[in-house]
């Protein structure tokens, strides 16, 4: 596991839009050390969104309001930051792949961010390679990115991302338009990522059952706050976590529920298979 030092810190962060009379996101402090996988979870119209953006810098830098705080992504003060910076510390993968998939072959796609930086042509060929090498889609290179699935054109986008070689990659619902099964390889994709590069992900996200297995902390968001902030075990297994519009895995309230009849443990959460081979093991 990689823990070297805080990637992203926020202190102190609050921000409101011009026509609103509440802040989005207010007096909110967060530190994710490198290698993390955060978790950020809400209902709809917590702050989540408007969180991200002051991570990657549209806000303040594109979207104007009322700002105090501080956000540091890799030291840099993202305030103080123009956005060519920006774009090197903190990747952004947005929810529909097809906002930024927009080149006539995947190759041209992923190598775009590289273009604008005016990278030399040959550490250029070997990032882009590199990208499709890690997200297995060198097979893909050619091919037009309006011919492939959805979870091929979350990889294409995602290698665009990489290849800008971010410490820090923000996802936003990276799996809602995607089937379950695409959708559990880019989870499993993203623990290889952060196990082989050390890349600190973080992601927004209501499919929890997909994520609580890799992920290092849950961070639940409720009218702007930061209201808990724990392993996804301690959050999902308190009672509070509902309350705050936090959708607990149907799997996680069976748990809970055998747990309190001394059937299982809560020591970690338990798959769907864990839970069988354990009341298994028990009736046994």
């Amino acid at each position: 596991m990689y823990r070297l030092s805080n990637i992203l810190e926020i202190r102190g962060l609050s921000f409101r839009y011009p026509d609103s009379t509440k802040k989005a996101v207010a007096d909110f402090d967060l530190a994710v050390p490198e290698g993390e996988i955060v978790v950020l979870a809400g209902p709809s119209g917590c702050g989540k969104s408007t969180l991200l953006r002051t991570v990657n810098g549209l806000i303040p830098h594109m979207y104007s309001g009322e700002y105090s705080g501080e956000v540091k992504v890799g030291g840099t003060v993202v305030r103080d930051s123009g956005m060519r910076e920006l774009a090197q510390k903190v990747g952004f993968l947005f929810q529909n792949p097809e906002n930024q998939i927009f080149m006539f072959t995947v190759e041209r796609d992923v190598a775009f961010g590289l273009e604008n930086l005016g990278v030399p042509r040959g550490e250029m060929r070997a990032r882009v390679d590199e990208a499709l090498r890690l997200l297995d889609i060198g097979d893909l290179a050619q091919r037009a990115p309006h011919e492939l699935s959805d979870g091929q054109k979350q990889r294409v986008a995602l290698a665009g991302v990489l290849a800008m070689r971010p410490k820090l990659v923000i996802l936003d619902e990276p799996t809602s338009l995607l089937d379950p099964k695409t959708a559990a390889e880019l989870v499993a994709l993203v623990a290889r990522l952060r196990h082989d590069l050390g890349t600190t992900f973080v992601v927004v996200e209501h499919r929890l059952d997909l994520l609580v297995k890799v992920a290092d902390r849950l961070v639940v968001m409720n009218e702007g706050r930061k209201v808990m902030d724990g392993t996804p075990r301690d959050v999902l297994f308190n009672e509070e976590s509902e309350g705050y519009g936090v959708s607990v895995p149907a799997i996680t309230k069976v748990q809970g529920m055998l747990a309190r009849d001394g059937l299982v443990s809560t020591d970690e959460l338990m798959t769907a298979g864990e839970l069988a081979a354990a009341l298994e093991e028990k009736s046994g």
